[in-house]
């Protein structure tokens, strides 16, 4: 038998944090945006925070799509494992009534 253990908690944590990546990359297209010279310091500065923010922008979508799918994963794994921790669970406790039941069946016959 295994002794491997799940942390639960954890990774739900793990599924949370995901997700809030996810938004935050979702929300953030440029860094700079917003900004100009003034605040920036220099136009070759800001030309270069503009033309990063329009590639970031593209690569961002597919990182975005994949802390999701991530996020996802992680959420399933968690419902599984507390799932399946509830019908072991209830298993094991209607094994043990139905022992108890066979125990006191047995003991009456005798």
């Amino acid at each position: 038998m295994s002794d491997q253990q799940a942390d639960i908690d954890r990774i739900r944590e793990c599924s949370r944090a995901l997700t809030g990546i996810r938004d935050t990359f979702a929300d953030r297209a440029n860094p700079a945006e917003g900004y100009g010279v003034g605040e920036i310091g220099s136009q070759k500065l800001l030309d270069a925070f503009e033309k990063f923010g329009s590639n970031w922008k593209i690569h961002r979508g597919k990182l975005t799509e994949e802390l999701e799918k991530l996020a996802g994963i992680t959420k399933t794994a968690a419902d599984s494992y507390d799932k399946l921790d509830h019908e072991l669970a209830e298993a094991l406790r209607k094994a043990d009534k139905d022992g108890k039941k066979a125990k006191g069946t047995k003991g009456a016959k005798q």
